[in-house]
């Protein structure tokens, strides 16, 4: 059967609605590649904190992200279960976000017993600092 011309438009509206999601899977493939290459050759755990409006949009808007304790929850689990002899690469790329989740953060840095070395790409404003 023929394809007709709604058929092609529902197709393309389809495929649109599919291509940021495609494009998050593989931009999140790549960035655990450079993790993974990261830790190896550093010999360390790499902890990512990173909101970018740019990887992330609804409907073409971007949608701006911020520390929250969803992260502090995740960046805590990740230090938790680094050894303490390891030390630990957190990458901070972010404008900030709730004072008791960068709070709880920054005390789990502290007492981590290894070297830990935080890289700023680009900027760490308000609470990431």
């Amino acid at each position: 059967m023929p394809m007709t011309p709604g058929d092609i438009v529902w197709m393309f509206f389809m495929l649109s609605a599919l291509q940021p999601v495609l494009k998050q899977r593989f931009l999140e493939a790549a960035r655990q590649r450079l993790i993974a290459r990261l830790e190896s050759e550093r010999n360390s755990r790499v902890i990512l904190l990173v909101h970018r409006q740019e990887s992330m949009s609804f409907l073409g808007f971007p949608i701006l992200r911020y520390i929250d304790v969803n992260d502090s929850e995740e960046v805590l689990r990740a230090i938790h279960l680094t050894d303490s002899a390891v030390p630990i690469d957190i990458v901070l790329h972010t404008p900030g976000g709730l004072v008791l989740a960068s709070l709880q953060i920054a005390r789990a840095i502290h007492k981590h017993k290894g070297k830990v070395t935080a890289f700023v790409p680009h900027y760490a404003m308000s609470g990431a600092r």
